[in-house]
């Protein structure tokens, strides 16, 4: 698998696990105020992997240009 192909393939799986994340920060803000102090915990995680998205979106399209 080439480089790029495979970036792609890590690229579908953070944003599969950038959505679940979302996901579990949606379900813990409908639920309030039960759980409240897991708010900081999810809401880390959620920003981790967009953080972790973003970045490899961006490695990706300096790939594309080389």
């Amino acid at each position: 698998m080439s480089d790029l192909e495979s970036l792609k393939s890590e690229i579908k799986k953070l944003s599969a696990k950038a959505t679940q994340a979302k996901m579990d920060l949606h379900d813990l803000s409908e639920e309030l105020p039960i759980n409240w102090t897991s708010i900081l915990s999810v809401a880390q995680k959620a920003y981790d992997a967009f953080a972790e998205l973003e970045r490899k979106r961006e490695d990706l399209k300096t790939l594309e240009k080389a």
